[in-house]
């Protein structure tokens, strides 16, 4: 691959894990941070300039304008920061998950992008593990999904004492939960139809605990999915076949049961990338990176078009704590929330 200059803004834990990536593969990188402390460890662990302060100056000051950049801010800067590269001339970004707290808000992301011709992707980095993609081919040989259930639990009793950036933890459903509904429905179809229920509360996460609904995708596959955020679990996706069954529990492996056999038996999976970086994202950069159509790579335009349906897994659309929404009502509310 021709080597890239690629700008990080941000200078946390997933900056650095995205500099791991880049750097070994060879790619000048910019870095620039936001907070003097982070900027300092990353400094110290990396050995490389970390530009703080604004970083529209930064950028700005460069001989050549940066053709990609990755945002990896807290979730509450993802928006302002991606619509900003969008305007600063980058014209390819990858966005950390999930860009923003509300489908509304990234109406103004989708009219940047008209405006400026940037390409813009949501980094759900679970779509690109070995697991994922092993179960994907054996899936397609089966003749595909014919049904799918899933769990996005959370360790409420881990994250209720942590110190997060404003409003992360209220919004955590989004700002981490996502990251196993995108993966359920990219295997087995983003809904057509569901119904969703939600109860409970936490003192951080007063939106709910308590999560279950149904539906049927638009792929004709029948799924349920639950999470109970105050008993113990963990997150799953279970996809079903005419011929298997197959387990991502945790999502990082691949189990399988056969047809007429309750026996169920790891898949081998190869994925050397895994080892040394954190799952998923090496393969996740190198399709940002090469440019070329990767249907793994979640674009913005389709992670805006799909948050209407997490909205209804949390119940923050109006009435959905007691009765879902059918396919029509969806897109009606698509459109209200596009240009709200």
């Amino acid at each position: 691959m021709e080597k890239k200059t690629i700008a990080i803004i941000g200078a946390g834990y997933m900056a650095k894990e995205y500099y791991k990536i880049l750097h070994d593969m060879g790619h000048s990188v910019l870095v620039l941070g936001r907070g003097e402390q982070k900027a300092q460890e990353f400094e110290k662990e990396f050995g490389v300039k970390v530009y703080t302060g604004d970083y529209r100056a930064a950028l700005q000051a460069q001989t050549i304008t940066p053709e990609y950049a990755i945002a990896a801010v807290n979730v509450g800067s993802l928006c302002l920061v991606t619509e900003e590269l969008m305007h600063l001339g980058i014209r390819r970004i990858l966005a950390e998950k999930p860009v923003a707290y509300r489908s509304k808000d990234l109406a103004p992301l989708i009219f940047a992008q008209e405006q400026t011709g940037a390409q813009v992707y949501v980094a759900y980095n679970r779509r690109f593990f070995a697991s994922v993609e092993q179960a994907r081919k054996m899936i397609e040989e089966d003749g595909g999904v014919t049904s799918f259930h899933f769990e996005f639990t959370e360790w409420a009793h881990k994250v209720g004492p942590t110190s997060r950036p404003e409003g992360e933890k209220e919004g955590w459903i989004f700002a981490n939960s996502t990251h196993v509904m995108d993966l359920a429905f990219f295997l087995g179809g983003f809904p057509k139809e569901m119904n969703s229920y939600v109860s409970g509360g936490l003192e951080w996460h007063p939106g709910g605990s308590n999560y279950a609904g149904a539906g049927i995708s638009e792929k004709g596959a029948l799924f349920s999915y639950q999470a109970n955020w105050q008993a113990p679990g963990r997150w799953a996706v279970e996809l079903l076949t005419a011929k298997r069954r197959y387990y991502l529990k945790p999502m990082e492996t691949l189990q399988i049961q056969e047809l007429g056999s309750v026996k169920v038996e790891p898949a081998e999976l190869e994925a050397p990338w895994e080892t040394k970086y954190k799952p998923g994202l090496y393969e996740m950069v190198n399709a940002f990176l090469r440019g070329s159509r990767d249907d793994r790579l979640l674009t913005l335009r389709e992670h805006a078009e799909h948050f209407p349906v997490y909205e209804q897994i949390a119940g923050t659309l109006p009435g959905l704590h007691v009765k879902g929404q059918t396919d029509s009502d969806l897109r009606l509310q698509k459109e209200k929330d596009f240009y709200r």
